[in-house]
């Protein structure tokens, strides 16, 4: 069993940043694709970003294309977010994901493993 938690949230003003971060426990970490999904207010949970195995390739939502960055550090057990330019829009609770399934499996949010309880992200206008 896999636990995952998220830290980092808050509020910031728009064009603001903020760095979320992911800590694992259980399970052997570098075995488990990691990523990111959002759910805004009113709104279905939608994918935002996810990272390999090895950290050698990353994949996002057109949405935060190029304002968002995902890492890793399998040593330590973690994943980031780091969130640029942030706009209002982006106001969402914001969940850490750990898959072993494809990359395909996480964009489409099918059936992913393990999910974190989430944390609020604000963005004021």
């Amino acid at each position: 069993q896999v636990q995952l938690v998220e830290s980092g949230g808050g509020l910031v003003q728009s064009g603001g940043s903020l760095r979320l971060s992911c800590a694992a426990s259980g399970g052997t970490f570098s075995n488990f694709l990691m990523g990111w999904f959002r759910q805004a207010p009113g709104k279905e949970r939608e994918f935002v970003a996810t990272i390999t195995w090895s950290g050698g390739a990353t994949y996002y939502s057109d949405s935060v294309k190029g304002r968002f960055t995902i890492s890793r550090e399998n040593a330590k057990k973690t994943v980031s977010l780091q969130m640029n330019s942030l706009k209002p829009e982006d106001t969402a609770v914001y969940y850490c994901v750990a898959n072993r399934g494809p990359v395909a499996t996480m964009i489409r949010n099918d059936g992913i493993d393990y999910w974190g309880k989430g944390t609020l992200v604000t963005v004021s206008s």
